[in-house]
Parts: C-alpha cells; sequence; structure tokens
C-alpha cells in the first residue's frame, strides 16, 4: 500500500527539508532515489521509492548497496542539483506530489514527485514547467525532455475525511515506522526474490554439468574396445608374411576367436607392420583416453553432488548476502565468458573498450557481429596491420587520449612497429565500404581523418598490462 496525501503531510512536516543542502544524490536500482540531504543541525538521506506498490518517500537509516555505475538519471541530478539549496518543499494540494525548488548558482529546478503507485515518477523541470529529465521517461504522456509538467492543486471533495494517517507498531517519528513498515515487506519479497533468482543460478550449473557427463557417456563407447585394437595389430604383425603388399584387406585366422575368420581394413599405402603400429598406436590412445575419461566422469559426478547439497542450501537459506554473492559470481563469469569470445584482443582506456582485429578473420568476426556504425575504426595507412575498432557510447564523443591509445595499438599491432611511428586514418564503421570479391574483413575507409602517432611506452605498458587479479 502507498502512502496517502495525509501521511505524505506529516512526512514532510517531520523531515523539514527547507534549507537543506543536497550533498550527494545516489540511485541504488531502478525504482528508487537517494538524496542525501544536510543541515547544520541534522543530516540523513532522504530515500524515494517508485516501485508499484511500495511508492513512498521518508527518511532512511537502514543501509542500501550503492550500484558501482552510476545510473543516468542520478547522473544528470548530480550534474544540474548537486549541492543544490532546496529552498521549498511541500505536496501540491492532495494529489500524491511532492513539489521541491532547489536553488544552485541562482538557477531553479523544479523537482516533482509523483506518488502514485500505478504511475509513479520523479520529473525534473525548469520554473516555467520545461521538462529536462525524467526518471521514468514516458512519451505517452509527455513526460520527456522538452515536454511540459506544471500540475496544479486539485481538492477533491471527500478526500479530507476519506484518508487517514495509519496507525503504525513501533517507536519513533512517523518517517522512522513507515521505514520499519516497508523494509519489513520488501525484505521478504527480496529474500524470495534473490532466493529464486540463486537457485536459478544452481539449476543452470545443474544443467550444464548433466549435459557435460552425458556426452563423456557417449564417448565411454569409443574407448572401451581399446583391447580390440591391440589384438588387431597382434594378429597383422602375426601374420604379417602372408599379407600382399599394397592390399587394402586382409583376411586372417582370429586366434583370440577360437580361430574364426577375421576380416580387417589396412591402409595400402603402409606396411604390415606399420599398419599393425598403427592398430596399437589406437589402442594406447584408447587406454589412455579412458583413464582421463573416467576421471572426468567422477569428477562430474562430485561436481553433480556438490550442487545438490548446495541446491538445498539455498532453498533453506535467509541468508542475503550468501544468496546475492551467488548471483554475483554467476553474473561475473558469464560476462567474463561473453568477454572472452569476442574474437582478437579487447583493451580498455578512460572507459571505452578497444577492439583489435589481428587477421582477415578476425577483422570480419568484429565488423559483423561486435561493432556498431557509431564506433570507430583505426587502421594504419603505410603498413599492414590490425584494424582497431572504439566502442561508442550514447551522446558521448571519443576522449582523445581514447583515441591516442586506440593509434597506439594500431601501430603496434602493424608491420610499422619497428619504425616507432607512423601515419593513421580513422573514420565511424558507417562509413566502411566492404571490397568486393575482397578477403574477409577488407574494407575502404571514407570521410576518414588523419592521425599521427609516435609510439608511446609508457602507454603501451599499461594497455598491455595484464588485468589485476581482485
Amino acid at each position: 500500500m502507498s502512502l496517502n496525501h495525509r501521511e505524505i503531510d506529516l512526512i514532510l512536516s517531520e523531515l523539514e527539508l527547507e534549507g537543506s543542502w543536497i550533498q550527494k544524490i545516489r540511485q541504488p536500482d531502478f525504482h528508487s532515489l537517494l538524496l542525501d540531504v544536510y543541515k547544520p543541525e541534522k543530516s540523513f538521506p532522504l530515500y524515494i521509492s517508485l516501485a508499484p506498490g511500495k511508492v513512498r518517500i521518508h527518511k532512511l537509516t537502514l543501509s542500501i548497496d550503492n550500484p558501482k555505475t552510476l545510473q543516468r538519471f542520478a547522473q544528470f541530478l548530480r550534474a544540474r542539483i548537486g549541492s543544490g539549496k532546496i529552498i521549498k518543499a511541500q505536496q501540491i494540494g492532495t494529489d500524491r506530489i511532492v513539489q521541491l525548488t532547489i536553488q544552485r548558482d541562482g538557477e531553479i529546478t523544479l523537482l516533482w514527485i509523483r506518488l502514485w503507485s500505478g504511475a509513479a515518477n520523479i520529473i525534473v523541470t525548469t520554473e516555467d514547467g520545461t521538462i529536462l529529465d525524467a526518471f521514468y521517461r514516458r512519451p505517452k504522456r509527455g513526460e520527456i525532455t522538452g515536454g511540459h509538467y506544471m500540475p496544479e492543486a486539485q481538492e477533491q471533495r471527500g478526500l479530507q475525511g476519506t484518508y487517514q494517517i495509519r496507525d503504525l507498531p513501533g517507536e519513533g517519528s512517523f518517517n522512522e515506522r513507515i521505514e520499519a513498515f516497508y523494509s519489513g515487506t520488501e525484505s521478504i519479497l527480496t529474500l524470495s526474490e534473490v532466493r529464486e533468482k540463486a537457485l536459478a543460478v544452481v539449476m543452470r550449473r545443474e544443467t550444464r554439468l548433466i549435459a557435460t557427463k552425458e556426452r563423456l557417456m557417449s564417448r565411454l563407447s569409443e574407448y572401451t574396445d581399446a583391447e580390440h585394437y591391440k589384438q588387431m595389430g597382434d594378429l597383422i604383425l602375426s601374420n604379417a608374411y602372408r599379407i600382399e603388399p599394397q592390399a587394402s584387406w586382409a583376411e586372417l585366422e582370429n586366434y583370440y576367436d577360437n580361430g574364426k575368420s577375421i576380416r580387417i581394413q589396412l591402409d595400402q599405402r603402409k606396411s604390415p607392420e606399420q599398419n599393425a603400429e598403427e592398430f596399437y598406436e589406437r589402442f594406447r590412445k584408447a587406454k589412455a583416453g579412458l583413464k582421463i575419461l573416467t576421471e572426468e566422469l567422477a569428477v562430474q559426478e562430485e561436481r553433480i553432488k556438490e550442487l545438490e547439497t548446495l541446491k538445498h542450501r539455498v532453498e533453506i537459506s535467509d541468508d542475503m548476502g550468501f544468496l546475492k554473492s551467488l548471483v554475483a559470481r554467476e553474473a561475473a563469469a558469464e560476462k567474463a565468458v561473453k568477454h572472452k569470445e569476442t574474437p582478437g584482443l579487447s583493451f580498455s582506456s578512460g572507459g571505452y573498450l578497444i577492439l583489435v582485429g589481428r587477421s582477415g578473420k578476425e577483422n570480419d568476426e568484429l565488423l559483423r557481429r561486435h561493432v556498431r556504425g557509431n564506433d570507430y575504426w583505426l587502421h594504419t595507412r603505410d603498413y599492414p596491420g590490425a584494424h582497431v575498432f572504439i566502442k561508442s557510447k550514447t551522446a558521448k564523443s571519443i576522449p582523445l587520449d581514447t583515441l591516442i591509445d586506440a593509434g597506439q595499438l594500431a601501430l603496434f599491432f602493424s608491420k610499422g612497429k619497428a619504425s616507432g611511428q607512423g601515419e593513421l586514418y580513422y573514420t565511424q564503421v558507417k562509413y566502411l565500404r566492404r571490397v568486393k570479391n575482397g578477403t574477409p574483413g577488407q574494407v575502404i575507409p571514407t570521410q576518414e581523418k588523419n592521425l599521427h602517432i609516435r609510439l608511446d611506452q609508457t602507454r603501451l605498458d599499461r594497455l598491455l598490462a595484464p588485468p589485476e587479479i581482485e
């Protein structure tokens, strides 16, 4: 159940936001926002939740994990209202819309917090209502950059007597009791959701292990006939004098099977002794393979048993930290595998990903599946060498430092490396044209620009250094 307008008024009166400074802005997830507000006599995080059924605003005392990457809306707010002063905090009539008026460097920004369960949002506007950004961009409502938002109080008759402030259990201010109430209901939901995700992780692992075990079992039959290969070698070697030169088949008496006749296929390019040695080699490989395969199957069986134990632990666990770490490790592992599958070499510079294709096959694969039109391509002008790509970011220009780093790599992985310097050209991928009937990855650039690069050992050492292991 979301807050009603009477509860919102009470919360705002307890918070006394007017005159507070916004020190920090955080966005823990995709449905909440934290404003760290400060007054000389008090400071606290102001928590705003837009989650359906749990829409609310209140002082926060519990700790919330911060994401490693700052979300888009929080980045915008930091640039717009960070270190700003709240000069007014009010609810618009009974509409469950909180308006924060924030002043920074003489500029006024309005923060509209709409606490409607079905259409909650945070909308940032100028004084005249021009929308600068919104937590949820909703084009059908006009809640996008450049739109207009300026709600007026809509006092509805009958509402004053309809809603009452809930008598929530616990002690302390209404803010504190609201936080305790929602955190209590959310912890159950969150624990259940995280447990389901952790169980899904375990089940995926189990599926992979069982599939691997089945593949190993299917290969087992290939190695169970190891003794058969040795017998064929023995029969060929003991009857070598009877086998015609360049024979494709040998009809022999099988003394391993009561003297029954057996027909053995031969390599007519080899002598009987060489054919026998070939069967002996198959015997040795099959025998060694059987040993390895048996050991691998034992390992798979042990891992499956361990997963059964882990699955049971997940099903009964109330340890949020354990469940979250299990999910996080799986996500990191999947990301690592995905990263590994990218052809060629990968480097990082200033938060940008640089890909290097060292062959026609790698270049073609990168062009087809791993880069897009707005990404950048670099190549040495006078020497054959690697194709280098910089993955672009939406509405961001490639920093000069990153461009130079990519140029260093393009020259380093080219025939011009020995000269220590060279001319490069670069352009966006959308301006590359494939060469008709050319080799894989061969392209012709258009709208290219020039870049002179002198190899910098310090930069190269930084780029080529192995990643640190945490």
